[in-house]
């Protein structure tokens, strides 16, 4: 595979970025070697400034749901840049973007957008303490809400991949503010709320864990964080930024049947652009400035070119009919080609999928937190994402991400990754 043009771009940008990437996990730090550096892509595949093409499950770590460049999120865009790219001001876009989310979401009547999942999840929670009054929060081991400070504590995503779960540079006064569990510890909770209920302003949870790999929750786990929160005036925020729109129309909220206080959401709401949004009931949201004394606010807040990738997608999502049947039909088909794979080589493998969300494990036994995460053979993983990065599939960069199916991948395209993962399985057991 070449790779010439990669390896002068990352000299080049470790010259100007710190650490040649703008993301921890794009430098291929827990896997070693020179990323790709993507130049285009077209539905599930992606082409590398070397010419190189690969299927992409990684699809801009999960808001491309209808894959890469589809036509008609490319002319909203297009057609939205015409009109201005930027107003700092309303616009009929961000209306009819918040009706959207409003309509497809249970128990959300009012949406503020950010520009970000980590705005999205730092203003909800200080909405929370604004309302409640109170100043700590909870969050799960594991559980990635962005890079706030207060919620780098025992963060997942890259924070684990390059085995640093909190971050230099967080004072810690902020992080003495930060309860941590670990992520489906009813006992564990409960111990903390009959301690501290009252200190208490809100509960962050992934709904399904995504950022130390692909982690479904237990029901009772999902139903103690209600009782206990509504129990101790406390509030549960769901964040949604990976899973939202994703596992289901109505993202986890309605897949699980929760009952959250905020919601929060990423990119998926903007077609793969820069946003992010958070919501909840009507009374809770109009805490926010200007009605409310919680402030909260974004010069390149409901950017039109977003809103119009974002409503290009959503419509395009309704009028295909089939998209989460079908995504979910595609991930059992991966899920069970991986596992019939790592067998067939005599590789320990633990596949844990929500829909069209998937992480291999490289363990015999399931996952169920951040301790377990970390037990799996990386070197076993290094060697099958290099396998798979050669035969033409790109896997997440990480053992601890999940990996993305979109609705441009078919069965035939599942089955190649299949085959090449089987391959990819064989360098593993021989590493």
């Amino acid at each position: 595979m070449n790779d010439a043009n990669a390896r002068a771009l990352f000299d080049r940008a470790r010259r100007a970025i710190p650490g040649g990437v703008n993301s921890p996990v794009r430098a291929f730090g827990s896997v070693g070697g020179t990323p790709p550096f993507l130049a285009r892509g077209a539905g599930a595949t992606v082409h590398d400034e070397d010419g190189n093409a690969y299927l992409d499950l990684v699809g801009s770590w999960g808001p491309l749901l209808l894959g890469h460049a589809h036509p008609a999120v490319v002319e909203a865009v297009a057609r939205a840049a015409a009109d201005g790219t930027s107003f700092g001001a309303p616009t009929r876009l961000e209306v009819e973007a918040a009706e959207t989310v409003v309509d497809r979401v249970p128990g959300v009547e009012r949406v503020r957008f950010v520009n970000s999942g980590t705005e999205a999840t730092m203003s909800a929670l200080r909405l929370a303490r604004g309302i409640t009054g109170r100043d700590r929060i909870v969050k799960f081991a594991g559980n990635y809400h962005g890079h706030a400070d207060g919620l780098l504590v025992a963060a997942g995503s890259g924070a684990l991949t390059t085995g640093v779960p909190s971050s230099e540079g967080v004072p810690a006064q902020v992080a003495d503010l930060t309860e941590v569990v670990r992520y489906g510890d009813v006992d564990g909770l409960s111990a903390l709320f009959r301690a501290r209920g009252s200190e208490i302003a809100a509960v962050i949870l992934e709904p399904v864990a995504g950022n130390m790999g692909v982690v479904p929750p237990s029901a009772e786990f999902l139903r103690a964080v209600r009782e206990l929160t509504r129990d101790h005036g406390a509030l549960m925020i769901v964040d949604e930024v990976m899973t939202g729109f994703r596992v289901a129309r109505g993202g986890a909220i309605e897949r699980y049947a929760l009952d959250a206080d905020l919601v929060c959401w990423g990119k998926i709401i903007g077609g793969g652009l820069p946003v992010g949004a958070f919501g909840g009931s009507a009374e809770r949201m109009e805490r926010l400035s200007p009605t409310g004394g919680v402030y909260q606010g974004g010069t390149l807040s409901g950017n039109p070119l977003a809103m119009a990738a974002g409503l290009a997608t959503f419509r395009a999502i309704d009028e295909a009919g089939d998209v989460y049947e079908r995504l979910e039909v595609l991930g059992a088909r991966l899920q069970a080609g991986l596992e019939r794979g790592a067998s067939e080589a005599g590789v320990p493998l633990t596949v844990q999928r929500v829909g069209s969300m998937i992480t291999p494990f490289f363990r015999a036994a399931p996952v169920l937190d951040d301790v377990d995460a970390q037990e799996v053979d990386h070197g076993a993983f290094r060697a099958w994402f290099h396998g798979l990065l050669r035969r033409g599939v790109y896997w997440p960069a990480s053992p601890f991400e999940s990996a993305f199916l979109s609705y441009a991948h078919d069965e035939a395209l599942v089955d190649r990754v299949v085959d090449a993962a089987a391959d990819a399985f064989r360098d593993a057991a021989a590493a």
